[in-house]
Order: structure tokens, then C-alpha cells, then sequence
């Protein structure tokens, strides 16, 4: 598989580099609210969003992975004010998502703990491949349980377990332990998730994008999985440690 990765503000670089409608599939997650300048680094959210609906295809997805930061007492709701601006531009919110920190980090305030994200789910019309995710189903002689792997507490393809009891899909909440990759990037998700994502929402052989490349997560989980990849990032330092992760995948 041939992974494409360019440095640089990823709006001209998707206008010079990335032909229309040639993306099936993006996972990414932007800097949060005033983390509009990212490693020294300013980036164009409008912009940006029309981009990536230029680039999808027809029934592609944008997997977008962000939080609210809190100021002054109040969470902003910038991550609700992008959702609206995608569906402005085209886009359909497919699904609102929740991506759950299994192990979050506790913090001393007036409010309960921030344990998740928004994962949401844009297409560009309706969504051509969805391969869920299944778990076992609920039977009336014992509980049905989630279908996990025990060593990264997230869902595994299947169709039914061990006993042969039926299954269903999963539901929109992906519970993933955080903080156990090193990455070399401040704030990773977890390459389960990005997994999870491009699984679900893309076929072999199929492009997936990430603009925001940092560490090469969801790059080194397309090529995994057998995908081709193109990843942009405008910190030299970052992309040096997303060439390199991205570069030992099946080495």
C-alpha cells in the first residue's frame, strides 16, 4: 500500500495535490477552539471543511474527532458550530458518535469529569460502505456482552461468539483506554479508534486522508489495514515522527 504524506497548511495542499471526489474516507481530529494555532502553526476551519467536500466522493465519510474547551467557566460549543458549518456546505451528519476515555484523567473542578469526545460522522450523501462493527446480542437465558479484545478493551469484527449466539451492531459509544501508545504527539488518538473508523467506513485498496497528520496514526492504521493514504502536516517535527511509525507497518 502507498501512503502519500506532504508538510505544509493543508487547505493548499489538498487544492495543488488532491483531485475531486478522490477520498473515500477521512479520520482526523483538528487542534480544539483556541488551539487554532497548533504548534506555532494557524489553520482555516471554514476553509478546510470545503476542501475535504470537494475531495469526497460521493457516499465517502469524514470521521471528525473533537471536544469543547472550557473558558471562563463555560464550554464554548465550537465542536456544534463545525458540525452545523459541515451541514451547511453539503455535508449530512450521519452520526453523532461518542469516543469514551476509558482511564480519563481526572481534574480538580466544579463539574464532572471529562470522559469522552465527539466523534461525528459526515458523509457526502449517504455513506456507500458501512461494515459494523458487531457485538454479541443480549439472550434471554444469559446477558449478552461486548465482543472486545482484551488487550486494548475495544470491539472486534464478529458475528457471533464463541457459543454461537446471534450478534448485533455496536452501538454509536466506542469505549478505548487512553495513554498507552507513545507517539511522540501531545495529544494522540488511539490507533484502535482510528482502526475502528477506517474498517467501518472504507474497503481495501480505498484512499483515506488525514489533514491534521500528527504522529501518522490514522496513516499507519489505513496502511495496516490496507488502504492507501495520504497525510498532511504543517509541523516539519511531526511529520517526521508520522513518516517514521508509518514507515516500520509490516516491517
Amino acid at each position: 500500500m502507498c501512503s502519500q504524506l506532504y508538510l505544509g497548511d493543508n487547505v493548499n495542499i489538498l487544492r495543488l495535490a488532491v483531485p475531486d471526489a478522490s477520498v473515500q474516507l477521512t479520520v482526523t481530529s483538528p487542534p480544539y477552539d483556541n488551539l487554532r494555532t497548533y504548534n506555532g502553526f494557524s489553520w482555516n476551519f471554514e476553509a478546510l471543511a470545503r476542501e475535504l467536500y470537494r475531495v469526497t466522493k460521493p457516499g465517502g465519510v469524514v470521521v471528525w474527532v473533537v471536544a469543547d474547551s472550557t473558558v471562563k467557566g463555560s464550554e464554548t460549543g465550537m465542536s456544534f458550530r463545525q458540525a452545523l458549518y459541515f451541514k451547511e456546505i453539503g455535508f449530512n451528519l450521519h452520526d453523532t458518535m461518542i469516543y469514551e476515555k476509558i482511564n480519563y484523567v481526572p481534574l480538580t473542578h466544579r463539574r464532572y469529569e471529562q470522559s469522552w469526545e465527539y466523534m461525528f460522522v459526515f458523509s457526502k450523501s449517504s455513506p456507500s460502505i458501512f461494515n459494523p462493527i458487531r457485538i454479541a446480542k443480549r439472550t434471554n437465558s444469559k446477558p449478552g456482552k461486548f465482543l472486545q479484545n482484551p488487550s486494548d478493551k475495544v470491539f472486534t469484527p464478529a458475528h457471533c461468539d464463541a457459543s454461537g449466539v446471534k450478534d448485533k451492531i455496536a452501538p454509536n459509544i466506542f469505549p478505548y483506554v487512553i495513554g498507552s501508545e507513545k507517539s511522540g504527539h501531545p495529544a494522540p488518538f488511539p490507533e484502535s479508534l482510528a482502526r475502528d473508523h477506517i474498517l467501518s467506513w472504507s474497503n481495501p485498496n480505498d484512499t483515506v486522508l488525514d489533514p491534521f497528520l500528527g504522529s501518522g496514526t490514522t496513516g499507519k492504521m489505513a496502511i495496516k489495514t490496507g488502504r492507501e493514504f495520504i497525510g498532511i502536516e504543517i509541523s516539519e517535527e511531526y511529520l517526521s515522527i508520522a513518516r517514521d511509525r508509518i514507515s516500520k507497518v509490516g516491517s
